[in-house]
C-alpha cells in the first residue's frame, strides 16, 4: 500500500461511513497503519499481503480489514474472525491522498456544537461534549456505560456529521438544527440506525456512576480466585494485596472503554504502585477458553504496557461478571471499577468509564480518581 493518508467509507444501504488512516511503512517486516480519529492515533500491525490481496488485523478486537488492493484502491471487508457464528463483513472502499473525512463544502456553519448537550438516542440519555474550530468538529458522546470514543467530523451550514472508526465498530453522528439550542438526527452503526435529540445544556451530566453497582446487605468485602495469564491462581486474599489499597478493573480485550480505562491505569500504576496501591484486571472474553483468552488478554496486556495482574474471570457478559463477583448486587457495564480500602472493604464500585475524548468530563474523572485513592492511602 502506498504510505501515506488514505480516506475510507465503509458502505451501508443508503449511508456510508467514513475513515481516515495513514499508512507508515509497506515493507513486509515493519509495514504498519494508523487509523486516525481527532487526536487519536491507533496502530495496526502484522499487515499480510498475498499478491492483490491485503489483510490488515485489528488485534484487539478480533477483526480484520481484508480486500483486493489495485492502484490507489483498496476494497474489501471488515470482517470479524473467531466468533462462534458465521458474521457479515460490513463493505469498505479506501482511496489513497489527502483527502477530507468528509466532502469539503463552501458553505460556511451557520451554528457550533461546541459545549455540552443533552441527548437523547433512542430515548436513552446520553451526553455529548464538542469542541468545534470553524468546520472542524470533534469531541464524544458519553452513556451511563462509557462513551463513543473519539468523534471526527465537520459542520456546514445547519448540518453536521461525525465520524469514527478506532478498529471496532464504525460509527457515524449526523443532525440538523431546527434552532441554535436543539437538533434532530441520527446515530448509525452497521447494525442499527437511532433517532437522536439534542439540546444544549451547559450543566449536562449523567447519573452518577458509583450508584448503579454495591455491595449486597450484609457483605463488606469480596473475594476471588482465578488464573493469571501464566495458568497461576491468583486470589484478591493473596499476601501481595494484604494492607494495600487494591482498584480492581472489570474488562474485556474487546471494549474499547475497556481500553481507554486500562491506558490510564496502566501509566498510573507505573507511577504510584510504590504508594501502596495495586491493581488486578478481571478479564471476561468472548472466547471462553483459557488458551484464547490468554492471547487476547495478552494482546492487551502488551500493547498498552500493563504490569500489574490480568486474570481471566469468564466469558464476555455482565451476568457472567456479576456470577463472579457474588457479593455486588450485579455488574452493569464493562468496564466496572472496584476500590478497596487497605482493610479489604469494598468503599466504592465506579460504573463505566469516560475516556480522554470527552475532554473535560475525563479531566473532572482523574480529578476524582486520584482524589478517592489518596484519601483511602492516607488512612
Amino acid at each position: 500500500m502506498k504510505v501515506g493518508m488514505w480516506r475510507g467509507v465503509f458502505i451501508l444501504p443508503g449511508n456510508e461511513i467514513p475513515f481516515v488512516f495513514e499508512v507508515k511503512s509497506h515493507s513486509a517486516d515493519s509495514a504498519s497503519v494508523f487509523l486516525i480519529n481527532g487526536s487519536d492515533r491507533f496502530e495496526l500491525k502484522n499487515i499480510i499481503y498475498d499478491k492483490d490481496s491485503v489483510s490488515i488485523p485489528i488485534d484487539l478486537y478480533s477483526s480484520v480489514l481484508k480486500g483486493k488492493l489495485t492502484e490507489g484502491t483498496f476494497e474489501g471487508q471488515l470482517v470479524k474472525i473467531n466468533t462462534s457464528k458465521p458474521v457479515a463483513g460490513v463493505p469498505f472502499k479506501a482511496v489513497y491522498g489527502e483527502l477530507p473525512r468528509f466532502p469539503q463544502s463552501s458553505e460556511a456553519p451557520a451554528v457550533s456544537l461546541a459545549g455540552t448537550w443533552d441527548i437523547n438516542v433512542d430515548d436513552e440519555k446520553t451526553v455529548g461534549n464538542f469542541d468545534q474550530k470553524g468546520p472542524v468538529l470533534t469531541g464524544s458522546v458519553l452513556t451511563t456505560t462509557g462513551d463513543y470514543r473519539f468523534l471526527e467530523g465537520v459542520v456546514q451550514g445547519k448540518k453536521f456529521a461525525v465520524s469514527a472508526f478506532g478498529g471496532s465498530t464504525p460509527y457515524l453522528l449526523k443532525g440538523e438544527f431546527s434552532n441554535d439550542d436543539t437538533f434532530t438526527g441520527e446515530f448509525i452503526t452497521p447494525r442499527h440506525t437511532a433517532k437522536i435529540e439534542g439540546k444544549r445544556n451547559a450543566k449536562a451530566a449523567l447519573p452518577d456512576p458509583y450508584l448503579a453497582s454495591h455491595l449486597k446487605d450484609g457483605f463488606t468485602s469480596i473475594n476471588f480466585t482465578f488464573p493469571n495469564l501464566d495458568k497461576k491462581q491468583v486470589s484478591l486474599s493473596d499476601s501481595a494485596y494484604k494492607g494495600k489499597v487494591v482498584i480492581v478493573t472489570v474488562l474485556g480485550s474487546w471494549c474499547p472503554n475497556c481500553l481507554d480505562e486500562n491506558t490510564f491505569l496502566a501509566g498510573w500504576y507505573k507511577a504510584n504502585h510504590k504508594r501502596g496501591v495495586e491493581i488486578i484486571g478481571l478479564g471476561f472474553e468472548r472466547n471462553f477458553d483459557f488458551l484464547s483468552a490468554q492471547k487476547s488478554l495478552s494482546i492487551l496486556k502488551k500493547r498498552l504496557g500493563i504490569t500489574y495482574e490480568i486474570l481471566f474471570a469468564g466469558q464476555s457478559s455482565t451476568e457472567s461478571a456479576s456470577k463472579a463477583l457474588p457479593e455486588l448486587n450485579g455488574i452493569v457495564a464493562f468496564p466496572s471499577t472496584i476500590f478497596i480500602d487497605k482493610k479489604g472493604n469494598v468503599r466504592k464500585v465506579h460504573t463505566g468509564f469516560n475516556g480522554p475524548a470527552t475532554g473535560k468530563f475525563y479531566d473532572e474523572f482523574k480529578v476524582e480518581f486520584n482524589k478517592l485513592v489518596d484519601s483511602l492511602l492516607a488512612e
